[in-house]
């Protein structure tokens, strides 16, 4: 499917359903099934289906290996992440992994406007810094190198947390 033909929308739409099942699904810790029957027909009209269905199903298949990939950048430990943040993060990184067609710009974007949105006040910040070096490190073609402090150093935030 070209860009052109995509329906932004719809895929907006289908990132705000997958913000909302996501924070189900840790909360409950449901499968699959149980967390797509939860939204009626109305509230996925004109959501693009199958790419949230994609996205759901591989956030939760990959979990363990989508965590990793943005935890190095985190100011705390994953489990005291506000579950907003922590699903914005997991989907974020999902479509930087999984979803080439997307531009990384695209995928920062729209998950920093869902922040702003549903997160904690000024949590938007966070996930923009969190996911762009997600995408740096994921797609350094399309976004250039890791992000570095001005004096060369890794900045704290790059540097896994202990414990």
């Amino acid at each position: 499917m070209s860009r052109s033909s995509i329906n932004v929308w719809a895929r907006r739409r289908a990132r705000r359903t997958l913000l909302q099942a996501l924070y189900a699904w840790q909360m409950t810790d449901a499968d699959f099934d149980e967390i797509v029957s939860q939204f009626t027909p109305d509230q996925l009209k004109g959501a693009d289906q199958d790419y949230l269905r994609e996205c759901l199903r591989g956030v939760m298949d990959q979990v363990t290996a989508l965590d990793p990939l943005f935890e190095p950048y985190l100011d705390r430990r994953i489990d005291v992440l506000d579950y907003v943040e922590r699903a914005i993060l997991r989907a974020g990184s999902y479509e930087m992994k999984a979803r080439l067609d997307v531009p990384a710009r695209v995928v920062i974007d729209e998950w920093v406007e869902l922040a702003k949105r549903f997160g904690a006040t000024e949590s938007f910040r966070y996930v923009n810094g969190v996911l762009d070096r997600v995408g740096r490190d994921l797609r350094t073609a399309e976004l250039g190198e890791t992000a570095s402090t001005p004096d060369g150093d890794e900045s704290e935030h790059s540097r896994p947390h202990p414990g």
